[in-house]
């Protein structure tokens, strides 16, 4: 019999050790894929750590709704293996990237095409079994996903990273084309958004980055102007590279500070799109919302019709590739504290 051999972790904030099991045989509509590369996310780290911060003391728990030990993981690159007797369409031997923001398939917001919004989730990595591992199943081939000729130890990367940045930036919509946007971080994610917004505007973007590296990195490769958030003058400096102020924005870092620098930044009638879940709560004088008929939009992953869009753009050769860096499976729980404390630039993919 096949055996899985996983990182896990046995309690929430323990350090990663390695788990062996016998890999389940696929039932009905499933399938299973034999991990060829997995991506280590941001989002690993709050639910290792089981919470996420709301600000002010106060956490939105995580911890439950998912087996101990546990593998994270959704970034998945890896070859199909084996098929339910239901699984059809997909061919054993082939390798494909794994969609992971699975629904229950049955409720309006499922059948709407939206099921990573759904209440009831079966996330691989979040709350099924996850990449971190040699094998995992999926419940469907319709979450495989052709990805070829991206390169193998990237193309993972595009299902969470990538299909975070291209929705993010899907939801600027038209005030993308009207002027520059303003990108803030630009981790894993946020150099993926960069890319896609290089790609989809004809106007170079502004970057606000407290990596000095990484904001040489983006004027290198495009960037109108690229911004310290922990100098006092960023702001101003800003609203003098947009003329006056963005029409949107996009935080790739979620925390109260970000979210304020871009929420400040706007111009009437933009919109901050905020992806980023490093946590906080931003005060807001509600009048400005209306006044300056500006709006704040939140921004979840994004759609498996989105993530087919978005790889047959990266798959066409029009969107940059962001910087990747490989280690093997064993040292996923050195590569997550590396993303933790901030040593990692661009993306760490773990290969069994």
């Amino acid at each position: 019999m096949t055996k899985i051999r996983r990182q896990v972790f046995t309690d929430y904030g323990k350090p990663l050790c390695e788990e062996i099991v016998d890999a389940p045989a696929p039932q009905g509509t499933e399938v299973l894929v034999q991990v060829g590369h997995c991506g280590v996310c941001h989002s690993d780290i709050h639910l290792h750590d089981g919470y996420f911060d709301l600000g002010g003391g106060r956490k939105a728990e995580l911890a439950g709704g998912r087996p101990l030990p546990f593998a994270l993981g959704h970034e998945i690159e890896g070859e199909l293996i084996a098929t339910g007797p239901d699984a059809s369409g997909v061919t054993i031997g082939k390798r494909y990237v794994i969609y992971p923001w699975i629904g229950c398939g049955a409720c309006a917001t499922c059948k709407s095409g939206d099921e990573h919004l759904c209440a009831k989730p079966r996330q691989i990595g979040i709350q099924t079994q996850g990449g971190y591992a040699t094998h995992v199943l999926v419940p469907h081939p319709k979450y495989l996903l052709e990805y070829d000729p991206i390169p193998r130890d990237l193309a993972g990367t595009y299902m969470c990273s990538g299909v975070t940045a291209y929705s993010a930036i899907a939801k600027l919509g038209a005030l993308a084309e009207r002027g520059p946007a303003l990108i803030i971080g630009l981790g894993g994610v946020g150099m993926m958004g960069f890319s896609f917004l290089r790609a989809r505007s004809p106007h170079k973007p502004i970057v606000v980055e407290i990596d000095p590296k990484k904001r040489e990195h983006a004027l290198a490769n495009g960037a109108a102007a690229a911004f310290d958030p922990s100098d006092k003058a960023t702001r101003k400096e800003i609203a003098v590279a947009s003329g006056g102020g963005v029409l949107g924005a996009i935080d790739f870092v979620g925390s109260d500070k970000s979210a304020a620098l871009g929420f400040g930044a706007l111009a009437k009638g933009g919109s901050l799109v905020i992806a980023g879940l490093i946590g906080g709560e931003m005060p807001l004088s509600v009048p400005v919302l209306p006044l300056k008929g500006v709006s704040i939009i939140g921004n979840y992953v994004g759609s498996l019709t989105e993530a087919k869009e978005m790889l047959a753009l990266v798959r066409a050769g029009k969107v940059a590739p962001i910087p990747v860096k490989t280690r093997p499976l064993a040292e996923a729980d050195a590569a997550l504290r590396d993303l933790r404390e901030g040593r990692t630039i661009g993306r760490t993919v773990l290969v069994p």
